[in-house]
């Protein structure tokens, strides 16, 4: 078994090179290099690194010039250092690679570039003697959710309030005008944890308060307090999703001024400041203060018609982005998975299809969260040897329409929600190739202290998609599930037959998953939900995968709502409260079935007894008592390939 790395790696100083790079695999040469450095100018035509230009944008100009002769590859060479981007880098057919060849972005022999959509905060004075709180100008544009310190992620203003609050229509009232007077209620952010189930941590902003009201924002709370219910032949009332309503009060405050201590920072909005409060001994004016400012570092959307494509990343690390929409008043009002309800009618609505009056389709089409490096509808892109660290949504989103794309040897960690995202819930049966997600490659990565923001995150997220191969990844320190694939099988809840979708053919092999389930609870090290294809041949396949020391409550392997015609052989699972669990009622048949599972030769602690009764198959398995008694066929395979495990000595550059 792999050696086990702790979530205190990120700050550990372990070098992977002398200088702790990823180091990039030798390719043959390009037939032309385009050079970038921080200190170059873009009036220079990079063809030398005396010639190098500045700016991404300036580099992609000139690579398109390049693009119609290409006779081979055509590289992109960074220097290394911050290149501070004002804007994101924004991708299109264009820029791909074209007669066979290929457009490489990658770092220079040796260099550590990283892609920075952050800006430096300076000038730091004291603003309060008697309570240690020092502040900056913030630039008047400038609207963020995180910032670091040296390179380490700083907790905004949290706390609990002073008051003691009571639920009413729309908000709360407190039992003492305290908070009457705090400065921009609308930044302050109530957070649940459970809050909208077990798997969830919803948050909305506060609106007004005054002087004992509190009125949260809109529809944030409609959105999270009035979700519809739906009633069965039999007349259970269920919830076709989590729970119906928050009725708990919010287990954390952030973002208020009045709650600042030491080791936390507010942005004052109005004021265009930001506060800190220095931790004993610490001297601020000394230190690398950097907020995130862009949302999106690089985007490559292409159309059905027009996809963006042959295209790699290769050594590069994306760092300081942020996502601002879970400050406004749509909130953060979780499903799973870090989908969320949003709009005047999100409760009642979206995602709900046939199953209410007005419901919008397809049937869970929820809103994903974006990632700060995303594509879409896009053809072989790679990403290798990567590192995407210090990120305020999600990492890395390939969504619908992302095609034979491979992300290999990259580092996942710091990121505030997913890790990484692949493909979308918006298109159940796509009516063109083109929209389909197909024949990605998840290979060799490091995913580990990720959804540090939004708890129900998960390590890599998995929509619709075919021919997917997930492998030899390890996935670490995470408050919730590991890897969650498949989509849409909730209604069996009402006995209804889940969403149909175009999933078929996806592999989750070999993969090393541990200290997972960290806060939340029921999910997994590997969480399926919905139909995974047409039969058991052409269905999900779980096999050869180590996971182990879950801390919340759940399975290792989750075979949840829907989740049917998958196969689960040769793994090894344990320290988990379940093995596996669990089989449900296949109402798509509707021939007093189970949904179809092939569960065998599997090596648990507390795995289900033999069964071989309505389409569900479980023999063959061994009981064992600790991670000896897992064959080390097994437990070596499991993780990294040999090739990648220095990834797990990375640290970040800048």
């Amino acid at each position: 078994m792999r050696t086990r790395v702790k979530a205190a790696l990120f700050a550990s100083g372990l070098a992977l090179t002398a200088t702790g790079a990823l180091v990039t695999p030798a390719t043959s040469a390009p037939q032309q290099v385009v050079h970038v450095a921080p200190t170059g100018d873009d009036t220079h035509d990079g063809t030398s690194d005396a010639q190098s230009v500045r700016t991404l944008q300036r580099a992609q100009q000139l690579v398109r010039g390049l693009i119609p002769g290409m006779t081979g590859d055509v590289s992109v060479s960074l220097a290394g250092g911050t290149y501070a981007m004002s804007a994101p880098l924004q991708l299109t057919a264009a820029d791909s690679g074209a007669n066979g060849h290929r457009v490489l972005w990658t770092a220079a022999p040796g260099a550590r570039p990283v892609i920075s959509g952050g800006v430096p905060i300076t000038g730091w004075k004291v603003a309060d003697s008697t309570k240690n709180i020092w502040s900056a100008p913030a630039p008047a544009t400038l609207r963020t959710r995180q910032l670091y310190i040296d390179g380490a992620r700083v907790p905004r203003a949290t706390g609990t309030l002073p008051v003691t609050l009571t639920r009413i229509t729309g908000g709360y009232t407190t039992s003492s005008a305290a908070m009457d007077n705090w400065r921009n209620p609308k930044d302050i952010d109530f957070v649940y944890t459970g809050g909208l189930g077990a798997w969830t941590q919803p948050r909305c902003p506060v609106n007004t308060i005054s002087p004992t009201t509190i009125k949260m924002a809109q529809p944030c709370w409609d959105n999270s307090t009035k979700r519809v219910m739906r009633t069965d032949d039999s007349g259970r009332t269920v919830e076709l999703v989590g729970r119906q309503a928050i009725t708990e009060l919010p287990t954390a405050v952030e973002n208020a001024y009045e709650l600042l201590s030491a080791g936390e920072w507010y942005l004052d909005n109005t004021a265009h400041t930001v506060f800190y409060v220095p931790k004993p001994g610490e001297d601020i004016t000394k230190e690398t203060v950097t907020a995130p400012a862009l949302e999106t570092l690089v985007s490559g959307i292409g159309t059905a018609s027009a996809p963006v494509h042959d295209i790699t990343f290769s050594g590069l690390q994306f760092s300081y982005a942020t996502w601002n929409f879970p400050s406004t008043p749509e909130g953060f009002s979780e499903i799973q998975a870090n989908y969320t309800l949003t709009g005047a009618h999100g409760f009642d609505q979206q995602g709900l299809c046939e199953f209410v009056d007005g419901g919008k389709c397809p049937y869970g089409n929820w809103t994903k969260e974006p990632g700060n490096v995303s594509f879409a509808y896009d053809k072989n892109i790679s990403f290798t040897r990567d590192a995407f660290v210090h990120l305020g949504a999600a990492g890395l989103d390939l969504g619908t329409g992302s095609q034979n794309d491979l992300v290999q040897g990259s580092v996942f960690t710091d990121i505030s929600g997913n890790g990484l995202e692949l493909g979308g819930v918006d298109i159940t049966l796509p009516t063109a190739a083109a929209q389909h997600t197909s024949g990605n490659r998840l290979l060799d990565n490091h995913v580990f202290a990720t959804s540090v923001e939004y708890a129900g995150g998960i390590g890599m997220d998995i929509g619709y998609t075919e021919h997917t191969t997930v492998s030899h990844n390890q996935i670490d320190h995470t408050p919730y599930s590991g890897i969650s694939i498949g989509w849409g099988g909730w209604p069996d809840k009402v006995k209804i037959k889940a969403e149909p979708n175009y999933s078929n053919n996806n592999t989750l092999s070999n993969n090393l998953i541990f200290d997972h389930m960290q806060l939340l609870a029921d999910g997994a090290g590997i969480y399926t939900n919905g139909n995974t294809g047409p039969n058991m041949a052409g269905g999900e396949k779980i096999t050869g995968n180590v996971i182990h020391d879950q801390k919340g409550a759940g399975k290792a392997v989750y075979t949840d709502n829907g989740a049917g015609n998958i196969t689960i052989t040769g793994n090894g699972l344990y320290n988990a409260a379940l093995a596996w669990g669990s089989k449900h009622t296949d109402y798509t048949l509707n021939k007093g079935t189970y949904d179809p599972l092939d569960i065998e030769n599997n090596y648990w602690e507390n795995g289900s007894a033999d069964y071989n009764q309505k389409s569900v198959v479980i023999k063959n398995n061994h009981t064992i008592t600790d991670a000896a008694g897992i064959p080390a066929s097994i437990r070596t395979n499991a993780g990294l390939e040999a090739a990648y495990t220095d990834i797990l000595s990375w640290t970040p550059a800048g």
